[in-house]
């Protein structure tokens, strides 16, 4: 069980005239500072799907770094199970299992030897991280390049190696920020397998996507967050029935809730 409430976060703002002319109209800009998330309620139980939707710019990537514990919010709560991410971050983040789209691998090492170094990060033995790459390995097909060095990897291959490191101390949730940009279509299979595969096991999965039929394929709940506050949280169902005009029309009407 994930559980954000009341979230927000302020980046001070060292230059204002290098601004674009953008983000001096955002109203999340106040004096020298901005706020990129102001107040993000959400929630995802166990073996969920929760759909993560805003425009660029929302707040969301700010968002799944705080839960990650890469930030520290200025106010809010978040917890994983009874753990307070905030209060006990090292506890909170070997049960984070976290994966985007521009996660990058150690170019000289192997694909095996970039997992096994985050095994070690999270404590595992020798032994459990060598049979979790095993593991991992077979349900990936990750045999033929995983002893290669990772800067010749393909785009799969990469995309591969990241969800094992992700996977391989076993994290009780996973956080996954727009993993699919930019890959291809099997890189991106690879992807949507994976995560039926932990709905399978009942692994609550928080997915940031700008890609509305993978949401349809794979979400049970949707946030929806927009200059750094949540417009919309609730099922999927309910998501649909903001608007009879396709999932698109559901999304714009979802904003347009927030501003309400």
């Amino acid at each position: 069980m994930i559980q954000i409430s009341g979230l927000a976060k302020k980046f001070k703002v060292e230059n204002p005239k290098k601004l674009s002319d953008q983000d001096k109209k955002d109203p999340r800009l106040e004096g020298r500072f901005f706020h990129s998330v102001r107040n993000v309620d959400l929630s995802c139980s166990k073996g969920e799907v929760l759909g993560l939707l805003g425009p660029n710019g929302a707040g969301k990537t700010t968002t799944l770094r705080l839960l990650s514990t890469a930030l520290k919010p200025d106010a809010g709560s978040m917890l994983i199970g009874d753990t307070n991410v905030i209060a006990d971050p090292i506890s909170a983040r070997k049960k984070i299992g976290f994966l985007s789209g521009s996660t990058g691998l150690y170019g000289r090492l192997s694909g095996r030897e970039n997992i096994a170094y985050f095994g070690r990060l999270n404590g595992m033995t020798e032994s459990d991280i060598e049979s979790q790459i095993d593991m991992l390995a077979n349900k990936l097909d990750m045999h033929s390049f995983l002893d290669r060095r990772s800067e010749n990897f393909s785009t799969g291959m990469k995309q591969k190696t990241s969800i094992a490191r992700a996977m391989v101390h076993r994290p009780e949730v996973v956080v996954l920020d727009e993993p699919t940009t930019g890959l291809d279509i099997m890189a991106a299979k690879t992807v949507i397998d994976f995560i039926h595969d932990l709905k399978d096991q009942h692994v609550p999965v928080i997915f940031s996507t700008h890609h509305l039929e993978e949401v349809t394929e794979l979400c049970d709940s949707i946030t929806v967050i927009d200059h750094g506050e949540t417009t919309f949280s609730g099922t999927l169902d309910a998501f649909k029935q903001l608007s009879d005009e396709g999932l698109h029309a559901s999304f714009i009407a979802s904003l347009k809730q927030g501003v309400a």
